[in-house]
C-alpha cells in the first residue's frame, strides 16, 4: 500500500473526482479509477473518509490516497505478430484482425491481443489498471476487426481514459447491415430513441444494459442503463437495397453497442449471430452471406491527442479482404 499526499490547487473543478485527477501528482490515475477508489473508501479529505465522487472541494484541502502496489499480472507473454501503425514511448496504437479477443478471459486464457502487447512491449505497458503491464484502455469484440490505442505509460494511460470519458476520442467504423436505414421509413420515425439529423443520418440514444435473460448480450432498457449514442450514415445501397454499407460515428463506447442499436433500429450487422435473429437476406447470395462467419464490422478511423504532447493523432485502415469481398459480392 502506497499512500499518495497532496493538496487541491486553486480554483478545483466541482467534483472530487475530476478534481483529484487534475491535482494527483507524479503517480498518473486514472478518472475512472479514482472514480472507484473514492466509493472503496481509499480516498481521504482533510482525514475524512469520502465515498462520494460528486463531493465538492476546496482549493487547500488535504488529500490522502490509499493505493495498493500494482499486483504482477498472470498473462504471459506470447510471440503473436501485430500489425503496429504507431508507437513512441507512451502509447502504441494497433490493428486488431478478426478472431483476436483483446484481454485475457476465462474462455480464452491466451492468444490475445495483451499476450501480444506483453511480448512485443516487455515492461512497457501501463499499470494504471491496478494489474502491472496491462495497459488496455478500450476494447472491441473478438469478432471486429481494427484499431485500438494501448497506453505503455501510467501518464499517457490517465490522458487516454479521460479522454475516452468526456467522448473526444473520434471514432468510425464501417458496416454492413441489413435494409437501409432512412428517414422516410415511418417505423424507425416511431421508433424510441432514433432520429435523423441532417444529410439523412440517423441518430440513435437509448439506455444500454446487460440483458435479462442472456448475459452474454446487451439490451437497450428504459431506465438503470448506460447512456449511449450512435450516429449512422449510410454510404453505399447494396443488392438493390436489401442491404448497405454503412458509417457508425460512436458518440460513447458502450459494449456491443453499435450491434445493438443497429439490431434496435431493424437493421442488425451481417454475420452477427447475437444480434440478427438469425436474418436471412432475401435474393442472391443467400447461401454465401449466411455463411459470413462474423459480424461485418470494422473499427477503421481513430483519431485522439496525445495525451503526453498535445498533438493530434489520426489513424485509419482499409477494410479487411472478408468485408470487402462480401461488399463486393452484394454490389455485382
Amino acid at each position: 500500500m502506497t499512500d499518495v499526499l497532496f493538496t487541491i490547487g486553486e480554483n478545483p473543478p466541482p467534483r472530487l473526482d475530476k478534481a483529484l485527477a487534475r491535482n494527483v501528482p507524479e503517480r498518473a490515475i486514472s478518472r475512472s479509477r479514482l472514480s472507484r477508489m473514492i466509493a472503496e473508501g481509499a480516498v481521504e479529505v482533510n482525514g475524512v473518509v469520502v465515498t462520494d465522487q460528486k463531493a465538492r472541494v476546496q482549493a487547500g484541502d488535504d488529500i490522502v490516497i490509499h493505493l495498493p502496489e500494482a499486483v504482477e499480472s498472470h498473462m504471459l507473454p506470447e510471440d503473436i505478430p501485430l500489425e503496429v501503425l504507431f508507437e513512441d514511448d507512451d502509447l502504441i496504437v494497433v490493428n486488431k484482425p478478426a478472431g483476436m479477443v483483446v484481454h485475457p478471459a476465462p474462455g480464452t486464457p491466451s492468444g490475445t491481443l495483451v499476450n501480444a502487447l506483453l511480448a512485443h512491449c516487455g515492461e512497457n505497458l501501463s499499470g494504471v489498471g491496478g494489474m502491472k503491464r496491462p495497459g488496455i484502455v478500450h476494447r472491441i469484440d473478438k469478432d471486429t476487426s481494427g484499431l485500438l490505442v494501448v497506453a505503455k505509460s501510467d501518464a499517457a494511460h490517465q490522458g487516454l481514459a479521460d479522454q475516452f470519458l468526456d467522448h473526444s476520442i473520434e471514432r468510425l467504423y464501417t458496416a454492413v447491415c441489413f435494409g437501409v436505414p432512412s428517414a422516410g421509413d415511418p417505423r424507425l420515425m416511431g421508433l424510441a430513441g432514433t432520429s435523423f439529423e441532417a444529410g439523412n443520418q440517423l441518430k440513435i440514444t437509448t439506455q444500454l444494459a446487460r440483458h435479462k435473460t442472456d448475459r452474454q448480450r446487451q439490451a437497450v432498457v428504459l431506465q438503470n442503463g448506460k447512456h449511449a449514442v450512435t450516429r449512422v450514415r449510410v454510404m453505399q445501397e447494396l443488392a438493390g437495397g436489401v442491404a448497405a454499407v454503412v458509417e457508425c460515428k460512436l458518440e460513447t463506447g458502450r459494449t456491443h453497442q453499435i450491434r445493438v442499436h443497429m439490431s434496435y433500429a431493424g437493421h442488425a450487422l451481417l454475420g452477427d449471430q447475437t444480434y440478427s435473429r438469425k436474418r436471412k437476406l432475401a435474393g442472391a447470395h443467400t447461401e454465401q452471406v449466411a455463411a459470413f462467419p462474423r459480424q461485418a464490422l470494422h473499427a477503421g478511423l481513430l483519431g485522439f491527442k496525445h495525451p503526453i504532447t498535445g498533438g493530434a493523432l489520426r489513424f485509419t485502415s482499409p477494410l479487411p479482404a472478408d468485408i470487402q469481398e462480401l461488399i463486393d459480392l452484394l454490389s455485382a
